[in-house]
């Protein structure tokens, strides 16, 4: 298997950090970060560990969601590849992940 990270899951994750690097060091900042990566990572050795995402199945594509603190990880798994689709900061309203 092999994690794929799409355009809108790295302009969301870049989005978090700048919107939360006002108020913290740069040391937490990479620590969020990397816990993030680090979640996103275990899906290669466990691709099913995350639930279906329900905002998402009328969408019919399978999405699926690994949380990470105040995070979800989608992705979808198609074939041999995890297409970490988007990384959704979940204090946000739930509607605006349809978007």
């Amino acid at each position: 298997m092999k994690l794929v990270y799409t355009n809108q899951a790295i302009v969301s994750l870049n989005e978090i950090l700048d919107f939360l690097a006002p108020n913290l060091t740069d040391e937490k900042l990479i620590e969020i970060r990397d816990q993030i990566l680090d979640a996103a990572d275990t899906l290669l050795k466990h691709p099913m560990q995350g639930q279906e995402e329900p905002l998402l199945q009328h969408l019919g594509l399978n999405h699926r969601r690994l949380v990470v603190s105040h995070y979800k990880i989608i992705y979808r798994l198609i074939g041999v590849n995890i297409y970490i689709t988007d990384i959704f900061d979940s204090r946000q309203n739930p509607e605006k992940m349809k978007e």
